[in-house]
């Protein structure tokens, strides 16, 4: 469920009419619903009550600082990709304690940095990363918190960019490697090992994945245990999908009942990293625009709207061929068309939608692209010198920009014309 209502015709965000923030704002610009941000983070939580686990968000699919202070104040995590997001993280309040760090590419400033900061773990993904950590540990006199990323060699039944579970992803250890990295690291002086690790993907529809995954997990937590090697916390990752158009994702409900009752027995915290399952559905993006037009040739016609948010305000279309449900904010037009929708970056790639039957509208209507919460705002660029857009959140009948829009002038910051002599 989300707060998004059409009242009399007009799209609603809570208590407030989409097109007022239009009028204040301008467009294009990210919406986000705050009760929505609330509900969904404590659905997926609440699943969990009565174990002990920490729910980190996936900072990666909305890290927009406001939304991240808003999480922690519920009791949420954090799980970080780079030292970017970890500094995002601590200026939103949360607590290092519930931030976890995962990527394959970690620096030794990004290690310097997470470690100086006290965070929970870093999932280590190579064994390289692993004696780089336990030297800069050692330089700082400290010992590094760990847990491996191991890859379960798990199909996700996902798309092929965001699957991460399977032998030929770049994420993780093999499962099958990991016993003797494991021994490696319990002998080194700075490296505490306390927990393991796993990923398989992102959007899953199935729950099926997820428990392939936990019992291949526990039957390596007691090979571990096996060699002295007892685990804190098992981390099982996020993944579980959302309604974008006709799928049918699981209930995080019914994810956390499967979970629960496979996890019977394991003396662990279990840490879990949704991102898209709680955002997703949590924002649109709301654009103007600006002209209608009919390309013919021969005996064929293309339709096209052309607004004023491109491939660099919205990646998904152009990057997975991904559906987000579009709609006016205005008015249920009954007319219809095949149109595409389309931007103004110079790129044929760049569309919001395809051949999509769609009311016909006008110059100037605003058009709501649903569901980009996740992997939204976050993936946006400054493709064709555009400033990014502003982000906006409303709380009943209130709304706050929590982004400025960016300006020109910020385009060029940081640039310089070089005097050569």
């Amino acid at each position: 469920m989300n707060h998004f209502d059409y009242k009399n015709g007009e799209l609603f965000c809570e208590d407030v009419a989409v097109s007022d923030i239009a009028k204040e704002v301008g467009t294009p610009f990210y919406l986000y619903s705050r009760a929505t941000l609330s509900r969904h983070f404590k659905a997926f939580d609440s699943g969990f009550d009565g174990i002990d686990h920490i729910t980190c968000f996936a900072v990666k699919s909305c890290s927009n600082i406001a939304i991240l202070s808003l999480f922690s104040g519920l009791g949420g995590g954090a799980d970080i990709v780079s030292g970017g997001e970890l500094y995002r993280t601590l200026a939103a309040g949360m607590d290092p304690q519930r931030i976890i760090y995962s990527g394959v590419g970690k620096t030794e400033d990004e290690l310097r940095y997470g470690i100086k900061s006290d965070i929970l773990l870093f999932n280590v993904e190579s064994e390289q990363e692993l004696h780089r950590l336990n030297s800069v540990a050692a330089e700082m006199g400290r010992r590094a918190p760990v847990a491996f990323r191991v890859n379960p060699d798990v199909d996700p039944l996902t798309h092929a960019y965001i699957s991460t579970g399977l032998a030929k992803n770049k994420f993780g250890i093999p499962i099958q490697e990991a016993l003797d990295l494991y021994v490696q690291a319990d002998g080194m002086d700075n490296i505490d090992v306390q927990g393991v690790s796993c990923h398989i993907g992102s959007q899953l529809t199935s729950i099926a994945p997820f428990v392939e995954t936990l019992l291949k997990l526990k039957k390596f937590v007691g090979q571990l245990a096996e060699k002295g090697i007892i685990l804190q916390y098992l981390d099982l990752g996020g993944g579980v999908g959302i309604t974008y158009d006709d799928e049918e994702p699981p209930h995080p409900q019914e994810y956390a009942e499967a979970i629960q009752q496979e996890l019977n027995g394991l003396q662990v915290t279990l840490i879990l990293e949704p991102g898209r399952v709680i955002v997703g559905n949590a924002g649109i993006m709301v654009t103007k625009v600006q002209y209608t037009k009919t390309n013919r040739g021969g005996d064929k016609e293309k339709h096209f709207v052309v607004v004023d948010a491109g491939m660099n305000d919205l990646t998904r279309p152009s990057l997975y061929g991904a559906y987000h449900s579009i709609s006016p904010v205005k008015g249920k037009k009954t007319e219809q068309q095949i149109v595409d929708i389309v931007g103004p970056i110079c790129e044929t790639g760049d569309f919001l939608a395809k051949d999509r039957v769609f009311p016909q509208v006008e110059q100037d209507d605003l058009l709501a692209v649903e569901s980009v919460g996740a992997y939204g705002f976050s993936m946006a660029s400054n493709y064709n010198s555009r400033p990014r857009v502003a982000e906006v959140m409303v709380s009943g009948d209130q709304f706050r920009v929590i982004r400025k829009r960016e300006s020109v002038e910020n385009l060029i910051h940081g640039e310089a014309i070089p005097d050569f002599t």
